[in-house]
């Protein structure tokens, strides 16, 4: 599937035979052959065909046929006839994405938002380079500074779509995707030093190819992540993304309220309260002894984020097991990273430093590696240690971050209770 995320040619042989196929279908039927005579064909050459297929035929037919909307639309009842049921699944009566705060709605509002801003900036910055002013030059800078704001909009999908979606067996989208996210990133950084310097050379050139990306990465998440991803993830899933999606934040725009998906029935409503409460209870219960006292999971739990720093633990096997939930965090991470590999947690350029680091530690060369860098007025010191047993065997890597900026700082001396 990446050639599909990657560009717009399907490379994909299997995928493309069976799209031509199932187009030949449709097409004889548009041109009045028997339904029963084009179903039993099908049953000859599918066992099924699910909705992501239908949903790339169905605009296949629109773009490369030449078919009109309503001509496609006026097929989907035989549709549903010849595929066994499964364009169902694209033309669902179950319409829960839609509702106001649900992931996927919010991303689609958000790429709306993008859109219209992008449509702005282009004319200001068009608007600018005819009068060089500082008015116009600061006009482009503000919506430059608002379009930043897709960080947060890259960075939820990086972190609460993508780990479900190598749970479930696509690893390969997640990953060149993540790539072209880091590349508009930094094509916006560019542009964005350039209108700070004052610097108009190439500028509408540069502009022109950082909307393009922006535009064609839009077009990506809404003709091919959301359509394969609604076609995999339960409302579990959804749900979880919703409630990391809050700690992560949103792009321009923000829902106007939490979703809360429709329960089929009293006694499927029960239930869910029912496990809830029940999680709860166990999160409060047990306690956990050491080799010098013992606390419960609460207090635990409560103790591990009152700390100043954060604090993430990958096992032996590089999978993410633990992270504390510290006040004041510099790098995202929500609940979904959890039993991710550490290789799929970082953008692409990143995984060779990363894996260096991890082969340092279980053959024993290092045990502790620190960096740091500047954030903002932060000073950011991040330290990973190789955590090992009694007996030296590697257990696994803590890394820890803090902002040292308020300890460089420090200086003479204040004593206990001193204001």
């Amino acid at each position: 599937m990446s050639e599909l995320i990657n560009s717009t040619t399907v490379e994909d042989e299997t995928f493309l035979k069976r799209q031509e196929e199932l187009k030949k279908l449709i097409l004889r039927l548009h041109a009045g052959e028997s339904e029963d005579v084009v179903k039993e064909d099908f049953r000859k050459h599918f066992g099924g065909v699910s909705s992501y297929e239908i949903a790339q035929m169905e605009k296949s037919l629109m773009q490369d046929e030449g078919l009109e909307i309503e001509q496609v639309q006026l097929l989907c009842s035989v549709h549903a006839n010849i595929f066994k049921g499964s364009i169902d699944e694209v033309h669902t009566v179950n319409r829960e994405h839609e509702k106001v705060g649900h992931p996927v709605r919010v991303m689609r509002e958000e790429n709306y938002a993008l859109k219209n801003l992008l449509e702005s900036l282009n004319n200001n910055v068009r608007v600018y380079l005819e009068d060089e002013s500082e008015k116009y030059r600061m006009n482009v800078l503000t919506q430059m500074n608002l379009l930043w704001d897709i960080d947060k909009h890259y960075t939820r999908k990086e972190n609460t779509f993508f780990p479900l979606m190598e749970k479930n067996g696509l690893t390969a989208p997640p990953k060149v995707m993540w790539a072209v996210d880091d590349d508009i990133r930094l094509l916006i950084k560019n542009f964005k030093l350039a209108i700070e310097n004052k610097d108009t050379e190439d500028l509408l050139t540069n502009y022109l190819e950082m909307e393009k990306d922006i535009i064609d990465m839009i077009s990506k998440e809404e003709d091919i992540l959301i359509p394969m991803v609604l076609d995999i993830f339960t409302e579990d899933d959804w749900l979880q993304i919703a409630e990391d999606s809050i700690e992560i934040g949103y792009c321009i725009v923000a829902p106007e309220e939490k979703w809360r998906p429709s329960r089929v029935n009293f006694v499927e409503q029960f239930r869910y309260d029912q496990e809830l409460e029940k999680a709860e209870a166990e999160k409060n219960s047990n306690n956990i002894h050491f080799d010098i006292g013992f606390l419960n999971k609460l207090e635990l739990e409560h103790i591990l984020n009152s700390l100043p720093i954060d604090m993430t633990f990958i096992d032996a096997n590089d999978t993410v097991k633990y992270f504390n939930q510290a006040e004041e965090r510099f790098f995202a991470r929500t609940k979904s990273v959890i039993g991710r590999t550490v290789q799929n947690c970082h953008p692409p350029h990143s995984v060779n430093t990363v894996e260096r680091i991890l082969n340092d530690f279980k053959d024993g060369t290092k045990d502790t590696e620190s960096f740091w860098l500047p954030i903002g007025d932060a000073f950011i010191h991040i330290s990973y240690y190789a955590i090992r047993d009694k007996d030296n065997t590697y257990l696994g890597t803590l890394e820890v971050s803090q902002n040292i900026a308020p300890l460089k700082a420090l200086e003479g001396s204040k004593k206990l209770l001193e204001d």
